[in-house]
């Protein structure tokens, strides 16, 4: 049996930015996806890999997202073909894996806020000083959470992200009173499985943290299907 395979986007070049280690958080993740079982190929250009998304081609079964917003003036993505290669992934109904920053990303692409199922949204969305982080988990938001009690990373809380209604919460924090999603699926057509966790390696430390992944992992390739056929 063929093992699935993976594409990897990780922020380098104009993604890349002084507050994140991308390559230390990809080399955690590709780690993880392996030992699920998959083939792992990282991108070695974020534009170019996404183009080649909306050619005629074999596809990955899942793509994965850990990047950073562009602050060079440029577009996001950063040519019309990569806008067209990310929306031809959403609207095929191919499964998304997203991290962190990821939800900063991707600004100039009408269809990256609708796939992941939520984004930063400029001048709103914070989050508190790098440090001990309390994850809440939501175990009865269904067998992706269930049985994982509450945990500690070191990280970053996101907080007051942009989300849309049809998610469902995994995990929490909370801030100034509020509880605030950290990790979400959706049903999209495709799946997502966002996780706002992983600002730096330590975060995939935790043993709940991986095994909240390793579901969401699992549950992405179950909801694989064939992609439309392209003209």
């Amino acid at each position: 049996m063929t093992e699935p395979t993976a594409l990897l986007l990780s922020g380098t070049g104009r993604y890349s930015d002084p507050w994140h280690p991308f390559p230390e958080t990809s080399a955690a993740i590709a780690s993880l996806l392996r030992e699920a079982g998959l083939q792992v190929k990282m991108a070695d250009d974020v534009d170019t890999a996404l183009e080649g998304l909306g050619k005629s081609q074999p596809l990955p079964d899942l793509l994965v997202v850990n990047v950073g917003q562009p602050r060079d003036g440029g577009t996001s993505p950063g040519t019309p073909a990569a806008t067209r290669g990310l929306e031809a992934w959403a609207v095929c109904g191919r499964p998304l894996l997203a991290f962190h920053v990821s939800s900063t990303s991707f600004v100039d692409s009408p269809v990256w806020e609708e796939t992941l199922g939520g984004s930063w949204l400029r001048g709103t969305t914070m989050h508190p000083d790098y440090g001990p982080a309390q994850v809440l988990m939501d175990i009865q938001s269904g067998p992706l959470a269930a049985g994982i009690p509450d945990f500690e990373v070191l990280d970053e809380r996101y907080s007051w992200l942009s989300t849309l209604p049809g998610i469902t919460v995994h995990a929490r924090h909370e801030h100034e009173g509020t509880l605030h999603p950290l990790v979400w699926s959706y049903e999209r057509g495709g799946r997502t499985f966002y996780d706002a966790l992983g600002h730096d390696a330590a975060s995939f430390d935790s043993p709940e943290h991986q095994e909240l992944l390793r579901r969401g992992v699992s549950w992405l390739l179950e909801g694989t299907r064939p992609a439309a056929p392209r003209s």
